[in-house]
C-alpha cells in the first residue's frame, strides 16, 4: 500500500505523449481544501426530493429498478432509449437545469449505488428529439461515499458546458456522476475495480452504468461519444477505466491524479491489483484512447509522479500533458480547468448525432 503522501495526485508527459501547447484559460475560484479528500463533502447531493424533473424517464422516487442490458446495433448513429425507464428524481437545481438522482441496482455487478445525471438543455428541445448525445462520466475526488463533487457548486461543470455549447465551443454532454465507494475509509477504497471479495465496483462502472445510460437516454452509438473525467481519486478512476475498456470509452481526462491502486483491500491479491493498475496498463500498448493528463505546477511531487507515468505511454495510447501554472491540489484549481477540459473532450469525442 502506498504511504499517505503518495496519495497526492499527479500527472505528466513523455516520449509517447504530445505536449499541450496553449495555456489553459482559468475562471475564478476559491480554495476548497488540499487533502486527498479534495474538499469531498456532499454539498447539494443529499436524498432526492419528490419533484419530477423535466426529461426524466420516470417520476417515481429516487430508486431505480435494474435496467436491461443494451448493446448498440451496427446500423445508424443514434441509440434511442431501450428501457426499462429508471426512477429519477430531482437532486438539486443549477443555473443550467436540474441534476437528477437515482439508485442504480446493477444486474451485472450486483452493486447498488447512487448515480446523478444532468441532461443538457438541448436534450429536451423538440428540435433534438431524434438526436443522440455524447456521454461524459465524472468521478469525484476523495472517497465519494454517498456524494459526487461534480454535482455541487464547487465544480459547476454543467453551467460551463451549457454556456460553451451555446457558444458552439463544446458538445452538449449528458453527464453521469456515480459514487465510487460505500465507506469513508480512504485506506480501504474500492479503487473503481472488482477487488476479490468486495463489491464489483469495476463492473458496475464499466458495464452497468453505460447500460443504464443507454436504456434511459438518447446516446451516440459505439464508443466515439463516450468520455471519462475525474480529479484526484477520480483521475485514477478515469485513467483506469479508459485503459481497461478502450472498446467502451474513447477519451479520458485525469486531472491531478495518481496511478497505482493502493487500497488495503488488495492484500493477498497482487496479480489482480496489477491487472487493475494504470501504472501497468499505460505501457502495454493495448488501449487506442486519447487522454489529457494534468498536474499542478505548484506541487513538485505531483508533477514528477505524473510525468513519470506519461513517459511510459505506449501507442496507440495518445497522451497530451498539461501543467497548470501555479496549480495546487485544490478543488478551486480543478475548477479553473473545466472550460478547457470540456473543449478538449469536444475535439476528441463525437458530438450529437442524428440519423
Amino acid at each position: 500500500m502506498q504511504p499517505q503522501s503518495t496519495r497526492i495526485r499527479a500527472v505528466l508527459t513523455g516520449a509517447a505523449a504530445f505536449t499541450l501547447a496553449a495555456s489553459l484559460a482559468a475562471c475564478g475560484s476559491t480554495d476548497a481544501g488540499g487533502k486527498k479528500g479534495d474538499n469531498a463533502k456532499a454539498a447539494g447531493t443529499a436524498g432526492a426530493s419528490g419533484s419530477t424533473a423535466p426529461g426524466s424517464p420516470s417520476a417515481a422516487g429516487s430508486t431505480s429498478a435494474a435496467p436491461a442490458s443494451t448493446t448498440p446495433t451496427a446500423s445508424g448513429k443514434v441509440l434511442m432509449p431501450t428501457g426499462p425507464a429508471a426512477a429519477l428524481a430531482k437532486a438539486r437545481d443549477t443555473a443550467a437545469g436540474q441534476i437528477l438522482v437515482t439508485t442504480l441496482a446493477g444486474p451485472k455487478s450486483g452493486v447498488s449505488g447512487k448515480v446523478w445525471v444532468w441532461l443538457p438543455p438541448e436534450y429536451n428541445d423538440p428540435k433534438f428529439a431524434k438526436t443522440g448525445f455524447p456521454v461524459l462520466t465524472l468521478f469525484a475526488g476523495g472517497q465519494s461515499n454517498g456524494y459526487n463533487t461534480w454535482t455541487d457548486d464547487q465544480l459547476p461543470i454543467q453551467q460551463e458546458d451549457a454556456e460553451l455549447s451555446k457558444a458552439g465551443k463544446a458538445h452538449p454532454f449528458i453527464m453521469i456522476m456515480p459514487v465510487q465507494n460505500f465507506n469513508s475509509d480512504e485506506k480501504n477504497a474500492l479503487d473503481c475495480a472488482d477487488i476479490p471479495g468486495q463489491p464489483k465496483m469495476g463492473t458496475w462502472m464499466a458495464e452497468d452504468i453505460p447500460d443504464f445510460v443507454r436504456a434511459n437516454f438518447r446516446t451516440v452509438k459505439g464508443r466515439d461519444g463516450w468520455g471519462l473525467m475525474g480529479a484526484s481519486t477520480g483521475a485514477f478512476c478515469s485513467a483506469k477505466l479508459a485503459l481497461q475498456h478502450p472498446d467502451k470509452f474513447k477519451a479520458a481526462v485525469p486531472i491531478d491524479g495518481y496511478f497505482n491502486p493502493d487500497s488495503g483491500l488488495w492484500k493477498g491479491h497482487e496479480a489482480e491489483r496489477q491487472a487493475n493498475s494504470p501504472e501497468t496498463m499505460v505501457a502495454l500498448g493495448k488501449a487506442d484512447v486519447k487522454m489529457l493528463v494534468t498536474a499542478g505546477g505548484a506541487n513538485a511531487y505531483e508533477t514528477k509522479l505524473v510525468k513519470a507515468w506519461v513517459a511510459k505511454a505506449t501507442p496507440p495510447l495518445a497522451i497530451e500533458y498539461y501543467e497548470q501554472p501555479g496549480g495546487k491540489h485544490l478543488t478551486s484549481d480543478f475548477k479553473k480547468m473545466i472550460p478547457d477540459t470540456l473543449q478538449w473532450l469536444t475535439k476528441n469525442l463525437a458530438g450529437p448525432q442524428s440519423d
